[in-house]
């Protein structure tokens, strides 16, 4: 009889000492949101997951979140709208809108332009980082040798996707219309479609700030967006001694401080609207047709030599799955041609796509992503999006 008291008692230890751990080892599912657009609607198809872990608040198909390089599509979509009032030429020089000379230390005599840095094909490495605090220079980070590679001429350049170049674009187009990179987003893209996004938490207001995505690590702690990174601690990376404030900015100077290659804060509701637009094409006046032409051409004919992902790069537009032999980057794997863009950073994995036809779309996040085995900006497509894709496609094809 003592023996079973003990074993009952052992057992009711065991199990109140047992409960505590295994709460805490069943971690919430990722944030993920899924939405699907045509050319006329626009629907949820899957949110799931806390937006914070530390408030448990769940999320939102349309709260904010840092879709990191899909940004890049943002600010090429930012430069053609430019392109279409007049105030840029994609293939001039970008030194004349600088007012500085860039030029790769392997080819000083080529001029480097527009198009060359959104299609990645002006020569620039990420080694020298691609980051330019606010009080740092633009210039001198250009000038060190580590930010260019000798792999040919820009414009005839191998393909090597570079962070560094969205800074000089945005840049460049701050120079061209004296106005502040964020604002220029805001009026030429945000605003016609009826988006509610910021850069780097720049101007979103309350509302979207208290709906912010936080960004996790596959380990469970913070990467992005936690209460430290928003208003009103700093949002912009800032030299040590500078001050915090935007007032004194000058446009065409350093528009890194906006982080356009990754920086962009926008719902997947928002997001699907700006998928919307480049799916109607011609049909709308966002785009003048021989600028919509040559962007969707600039994917077609941007062969990079890749094997994996960037297969087909153009400006800012990317095609997947053209069922090349030589090119693994398959994420619907239906039979069909994709086009759009992908993001990787801070534990996220985005994608805004559409199919060849311009008939379905989808734009999607999830979070708590283990970091590529290569590193930032490497790797593939992973099981967990290509699952999302196909469950999206099946919800999708239900009657």
């Amino acid at each position: 009889m003592m023996r079973g008291m003990i074993r009952c008692l052992f057992a009711v230890a065991l199990a109140l000492f047992a409960a505590p751990l295994s709460a805490q080892d069943a971690a919430p599912p990722p944030a993920t949101v899924v939405v699907a657009f045509d050319r006329e609607t626009i629907r949820p198809l899957i949110v799931e997951g806390l937006a914070s872990r530390e408030t448990g608040r769940p999320v939102e198909a349309n709260d904010p979140v840092r879709i990191a390089s899909i940004s890049k599509l943002i600010m090429a979509l930012t430069a053609l709208r430019l392109a279409d009032e007049g105030k840029v030429d994609l293939d001039r020089d970008v030194s004349d809108y600088l007012g500085w000379k860039l030029r790769s230390p392997y080819h000083p005599d080529a001029p480097v332009t527009l198009e060359h840095l959104l299609m990645h094909r002006a020569g620039l490495s990420d080694k020298a980082g691609y980051v330019i605090p606010l009080g740092e220079s633009l210039a001198e980070k250009l000038a060190d040798p580590a930010a260019w590679r000798e792999v040919g001429p820009p414009g005839e350049a191998a393909f090597e996707y570079a962070n560094l170049g969205s800074p000089l674009v945005a840049t460049a187009l701050e120079a061209a219309s004296g106005e502040r990179y964020d604002r220029l987003v805001e009026r030429l893209v945000f605003a016609p479609l009826g988006v509610k996004a910021c850069l780097n938490w720049i101007g979103c207001g309350a509302d979207l700030q208290t709906r912010a995505v936080t960004l996790y690590r596959d380990t469970g702690e913070i990467a992005k967006d936690g209460p430290a990174d928003l208003p009103p601690n700093c949002t912009i990376p800032v030299a040590e001694g500078q001050a915090c404030d935007l007032d004194a900015y000058v446009p065409g100077t350093n528009a890194s401080i906006f982080s356009p290659q990754g920086g962009v804060r926008i719902g997947m509701m928002d997001l699907a609207k700006i998928g919307q637009a480049i799916l109607r094409g011609q049909s709308t006046d966002f785009f003048q047709p021989d600028t919509f032409e040559r962007f969707g051409m600039s994917a077609m004919l941007g062969k990079t030599g890749a094997q994996e992902l960037f297969c087909h790069y153009g400006l800012g537009l990317q095609i997947i799955e053209m069922n090349m032999s030589d090119c693994e980057d398959t994420l619907f794997n239906n039979g069909q041609i994709w086009v759009g863009h992908p993001g990787e950073a801070y534990g996220l994995l985005s994608g805004l796509w559409f199919d060849g036809d311009a008939k379905q779309g989808f734009v999607y996040f999830t979070t708590a992503n283990p970091p590529p085995p290569g590193g930032e900006d490497t790797g593939n497509f992973t099981e967990r999006e290509k699952a999302l894709m196909k469950q999206a496609m099946e919800m999708v094809e239900k009657p």
